[in-house]
């Protein structure tokens, strides 16, 4: 009976928590400065085609919502199993449904930043390509991951330590730097229900350090991780319906 209790009471919780998602206006006010708005030249920088769709569509679907300029950097095709131009063309598709536009995505073949664990990347590289595309582009801002890199891939560690070896090397101040905060296996997975933890953990902290981005759009996220047809496996699937991350994302401002 308590088992039957408890199942029942998450049931409903991640019910409510679902239509929170859908049904509720975000509040976040991330690059909002209060008064009118400005758009900013915001660059996402991820390991592989996918990430953008299992970890960081919150963040993308509030971006476009809201007119600012997104560009993709993704530094490596994802081409470990021999499929590159295939999982290349899938992140385009991807990038079509998020409503990126494909000239502001940009992917790379490069052989010393090969997909797989223990393919360590040089940090030094990475920063180099980072600043070439700042510079190119007019970034005023970068998102990537944290230094734990969501599931702790050294492909997604080794991106946000390139970004950190970008603002070490350079004397520019002026480029704000976000990074996809990782959480705990148990939140990783509670799916919607993540974000009422994700809002207590950004309240506890000032507003210009963290925000809580709530996806407007969850089903467009499923459906852009579907065009990745290589990688649609039933896990996968079961992923991105259950992990937080299709929810809810939380940046965290990096110390640079």
């Amino acid at each position: 009976m308590g088992w039957l209790l408890i199942i029942l009471s998450l049931t409903v919780l991640w019910i409510a928590s679902l239509c929170k998602v859908l049904f509720a206006p975000s509040k976040a006010s991330f690059l909002d400065n209060g008064h009118c708005f400005i758009k900013k030249n915001v660059l996402l920088v991820i390991a592989h085609p996918d990430d953008e769709s299992m970890f960081f569509s919150p963040t993308i679907n509030y971006l476009i919502a809201r007119g600012h300029n997104l560009h993709i950097l993704c530094l490596s095709v994802g081409n470990a199993d021999g499929m590159g131009n295939l999982r290349k063309n899938e992140l385009y598709q991807a990038c079509a449904v998020l409503k990126v536009l494909l000239e502001k995505v940009r992917t790379l073949d490069h052989p010393d930043l090969q997909d797989g664990f223990g393919k360590v990347w040089n940090h030094s590289l990475v920063a180099k390509i980072i600043e070439e595309e700042i510079s190119g582009a007019g970034i005023d801002v970068i998102i990537t991951f944290d230094q734990y890199g969501v599931s702790g891939h050294c492909n997604h560690r080794d991106v946000h330590y390139g970004v950190c070896k970008y603002f070490h090397d350079t004397s520019r101040r002026d480029i704000e730097a976000w990074e996809l905060v990782s959480t705990s296996l148990f939140r990783k997975y509670i799916g919607p229900i993540d974000i009422w933890l994700s809002n207590f953990y950004s309240k506890r902290i000032p507003e210009r350090l963290t925000h809580c981005i709530v996806n407007e759009h969850p089903k467009k996220s499923f459906h852009a991780m579907a065009q990745h047809s290589s990688q649609w496996v039933w896990f996968r699937k079961l992923f991105i319906s259950l992990s937080s991350y299709t929810y809810v994302n939380t940046l965290r401002k990096i110390d640079k």
